[in-house]
């Protein structure tokens, strides 16, 4: 999918208007039915099927707050069909309205900028399961899995539910990432999707829990593993070019340790820089096609290049040093090519600078959890996001080789890291008081 781009100085960006904020809409009848049909082809040709458990406990016009795991671009499709005819408002990134403002509101979507604080979402999401008595979709996860399993969704869930005080539905896919997976450059397959859809918490047990309790649950909820549950369940996926951009995730070579020279083409992986060459079979899973196979589970040679990223980090080594071009939003009109700059990422989190020094932008590592970065984003390029609620800086690295993973997984270990000293140094001040 393609979105709007034009060309603008920075300083013609930052004199347009900002986004005004607008109350959310309740969907009339009219949008639900028309999302419910222009949804059915493509359920069809996933032979969709969707469980319900408990789902009884929820009254047919009680508003819920409905979370969602985030594995492919069918979850819309998904939710619109299973919880059709009931009304609700879903959270959606702000960029997919671009040149699409008014039809984005009309069937409840509500914008909000990725990872940044957004005081005024909360308040729109109060105002829509109170006063409209609507339902809210969210994707706490905020952004698709890479590698099949969750992404980390923060600790904000908890207080959230403690304060919209309505039931928690939860809804789990499976095989919704291996229809169009993001790696993939979103190439469809031809598998089975099916969702689960569970009535997970009342009211009054929300009442009686704290945050944490509830994290607790919802963690517990998005444990997943969709190439575990591939091969358990017997999945075959016989796509050619199965393996195709598989160097987006897989990004670091377990034989030679070297990075940003894989590359993934048809069914196989291959590493330039040492030769050893992998190969993705029918279920998902990785052998060498010589010597050791050092991770056959993809989530586990993933986990590994987290886990190599944080031992970085300690160690004062990791750091992004990159040319990129960037792109901004400060409105739904369009996305707006104001030039190129540089980003640097560290143990002290980004800093870009460009537009000829009339762009200076720092992001803090504490600002957020984890880091919007996608791969082949709106088929410009891959991307890292960061901003705030008033900006989004779009950067496009022009560095050779894929760094668009190890990023995100550095964000979340620097956040992780800073986040427990913080921890610890308020414990220290206590004990000393």
């Amino acid at each position: 999918m393609k979105t709007k781009v034009t060309n603008k100085s920075y300083e013609e960006v930052m004199a347009l208007p900002k986004r005004k904020h607008r109350k959310p809409i309740r969907p009339n009848l009219f949008w639900r039915t028309l999302l419910k049909i222009v949804s059915l082809p493509a359920l069809i040709k996933t032979d969709f099927k969707c469980k319900k458990v408990g789902m009884e406990k929820l009254g047919k016009k009680e508003p819920a707050l409905v979370l969602m795991n985030h594995s492919g671009f069918i979850d819309m499709e998904i939710a619109v069909s299973i919880l059709y005819p009931r009304a609700f408002n879903i959270i959606t990134t702000s960029d997919a309205f671009i040149g699409m403002d008014w039809l984005m509101r009309q069937i409840g979507c509500v914008p909000t900028n990725k990872f940044t604080s957004d005081t005024t979402l909360v308040r729109d999401m109060i105002h829509i399961v109170r006063k409209q008595k609507s339902s809210v979709v969210l994707y706490p996860e905020a952004s698709y899995s890479f590698d099949g399993t969750a992404t980390n969704i923060g600790d904000s869930t908890g207080k959230l539910i403690k304060m919209l005080k309505v039931p928690v539905v939860m809804v789990k896919t499976e095989g919704a990432f291996h229809h169009t997976p993001l790696y993939n450059n979103l190439n469809v397959r031809h598998n089975k999707v099916s969702a689960t859809m569970t009535y997970l918490l009342s009211p009054e047990q929300i009442e009686k829990m704290t945050p944490e309790e509830i994290n607790a649950i919802v963690d517990e909820q998005f444990n997943y593993d969709h190439f575990k549950w591939q091969k358990e369940n017997g999945i075959v996926i016989d796509h050619p070019k199965r393996a195709d951009e598989l160097n987006r995730v897989l990004y670091k070579c377990p034989h030679c340790k070297t990075e940003r020279q894989m590359v993934g083409r048809g069914i196989k992986l291959t590493c330039n820089a040492c030769g050893k060459v992998y190969t993705m079979d029918e279920y998902g899973q990785m052998s060498a096609d010589d010597g050791v196979t050092e991770f056959s589970h993809i989530p586990d040679w993933y986990k590994w290049e987290r886990q190599c990223v944080r031992e970085e980090i300690k160690q004062g080594e990791y750091l992004l040093d990159t040319d990129v071009d960037i792109l901004m939003t400060v409105d739904t009109k369009k996305l707006y090519r104001v030039g190129s700059g540089h980003l640097v990422h560290d143990i002290d989190g980004f800093v870009l600078d460009g537009c000829d020094g009339k762009l200076h932008y720092e992001h803090k590592p504490l600002c957020s959890h984890s880091l919007y970065s996608d791969f082949y984003w709106y088929e410009i390029a891959d991307v890292i996001c960061i901003g705030n609620s008033d900006y989004m800086y779009y950067c496009f690295p022009k560095i050779e080789g894929d760094v668009v993973a190890k990023t995100r997984l550095a964000a979340e270990e620097i956040y992780k890291i800073r986040m427990n000293s913080r921890n610890a140094s308020r414990e220290c001040e206590k004990s000393e008081d």
